[in-house]
């Protein structure tokens, strides 16, 4: 299944009276527009380019046309002066977010050779207020990057802005897999899916272990055969690893993919408790490497019916951070580390090295046994992501970044981390607990409390930082 690329609507404009008073204008305002529209490219976007505006019929006839593109996000490059009725009904007809652009030609103007006209296509920043004004009183949220056209500061916060488009569209658009059955007692993992469509659009679909089951059941040998190749070149394998629950583990995996495809699933959560070593219970056992594998091909799977962190491990993805399923493990007093990682599914992309499947006789907490993947995060900067939900039933972002460091790691078939949050480590877990995160989340490469202030803007979330 191909994933949908962030769409991006553009339209650049500059006030009409000035063409035939300086007949220059046009075409260096032009050719900055052209050049921004190539920087959105190598963004990876797909970019809906509407041309060139200079006077609110050319708007109206834009606001069209983004309005049919069902764009992500909306961006309003101010090339010079420009009044804001050419671009409030752009905003408005479209639905989507609004980011203004003020993005001069170079750093600064050459104010002994300069004349008016020259000045003009400078001017960028002096139509800002007053959108700003005309898109308050329209009851219009916008964001604002000013800089210059190749000015690498001012992109980078333009990025940001196109990434939480990207995790938007990832919940417009998502279809999210809850397969099985709530882990009995766990009160804080429990999600109303209405809620999930309702705040952050998408879709959840309630799958049934036996959707998995059947599948698993038809996958035939070559399959098996052609996966366990791929799952030994991928991982390194323990001693403890059984050839007959590798292969098993190999066939759900088959499994699994079928049943994202058929559902068309862009996440998925997952808990099947089971009885006594029935098929059940070895399809829910089974699913660790399946889960990994999906994951680090960009379709978060979190185990323990964790819908919430399989959507915060989505974000994290798409941010390109990774985001592996995580809780706390333990606190270290002498290293001033916490210690968190968790059993199950992994995102391979972020390990520190080759990750590890080691065999387990038993899952602590869960029935089944088999293999279970081993690793640590890339040592370097992290972000934690969870997605709480307060008591009024609303939806927040809760983030902290730290330092995974090396050091001593447990070796029990856990994805386990030594991370460092310049702090006490009583103290930083005391602080994250109260923040009313669940006790699971996504870790992910990079420090991106920048990124998630952008993608909080977009998806009209709280954002909560734990220093």
């Amino acid at each position: 299944m191909a994933s949908r690329r962030t769409r991006i609507g553009l339209v650049a404009g500059g006030l009409g009276a000035y063409w035939p008073q300086f007949p220059e204008l046009l075409p260096q305002l032009q050719a900055s527009a052209r050049r921004v529209s190539e920087r959105f490219a190598e963004l990876d976007c797909e970019v809906v380019d509407v041309g060139f505006i200079s006077d609110p019929h050319e708007g109206a006839a834009a606001a069209e046309k983004l309005r049919l593109a069902d764009c992500d996000l909306i961006v309003g490059f101010l090339t010079t002066y420009m009044t804001a009725s050419m671009l409030v009904p752009v905003a408005q007809r479209s639905g989507a977010p609004v980011l203004l652009l003020n993005l001069q030609p170079t750093e600064a103007m050459d104010h002994a050779s300069f004349d008016t006209g020259a000045w003009l296509a400078y001017c960028g920043a002096c139509p800002l207020p007053e959108m700003a004004n005309a898109f308050e009183r329209s009851g219009i949220t916008f964001r604002s990057v000013s800089g210059y056209v190749e000015d690498e500061r001012a992109w980078a916060r333009i990025e940001r802005w196109i990434k939480a488009a990207g995790v938007r569209a990832a919940f417009r658009h998502g279809r999210h897999g809850l397969l099985g059955h709530l882990y009995p007692g766990m009160m804080d993992v429990s999600t109303d899916p209405t809620l999930v469509s309702a705040q952050l659009g998408g879709h959840v679909e309630i799958l049934e272990i036996d959707d998995l089951r059947v599948r698993v059941e038809k996958v035939s040998s070559v399959e098996t055969d052609t996966r366990l190749t791929e799952a030994r070149e991928i991982f390194a394998l323990d001693d403890s690893v059984k050839p007959d629950d590798l292969r098993w583990a190999c066939q759900v995996s088959v499994g699994m993919d079928r049943l994202v495809e058929d559902f068309q699933l862009d996440t998925l959560a997952y808990y099947h408790r089971g009885l006594d070593g029935e098929t059940h219970e070895r399809v829910a056992a089974g699913m660790i490497l399946g889960a990994s594998l999906l994951t680090a091909r960009g379709i978060p799977a979190a185990g323990e019916y964790e819908l919430r962190t399989s959507l915060a491990m989505l974000v994290m993805d798409r941010l390109g951070a990774g985001g592996s399923f995580t809780e706390l493990q333990a606190l270290n007093f002498r290293d001033n580390v916490v210690e968190m990682g968790h059993d199950g599914p992994a995102h391979l992309a972020i390990s520190s090295a080759k990750p590890l499947l080691r065999g387990l006789g038993v899952y602590h907490g869960k029935r089944g046994w088999g293999v279970s993947v081993e690793f640590d995060v890339a040592h370097g900067p992290v972000t934690c992501l969870g997605l709480g939900q307060l008591r009024d039933g609303s939806f927040r972002l809760i983030a902290s970044e730290g330092q995974v460091v090396p050091g001593p790691l447990l070796a029990i078939g856990n994805t386990t981390s030594r991370v460092d949050f310049g702090q006490d480590p009583g103290e930083w877990t005391d602080a994250w607990s109260a923040s009313g995160v669940a006790h699971h989340w996504a870790l992910g490469t990079g420090h991106r409390v920048a990124e998630l202030r952008a993608v909080a803007d977009l998806l009209s979330l709280d954002l909560q930082v734990i220093p």
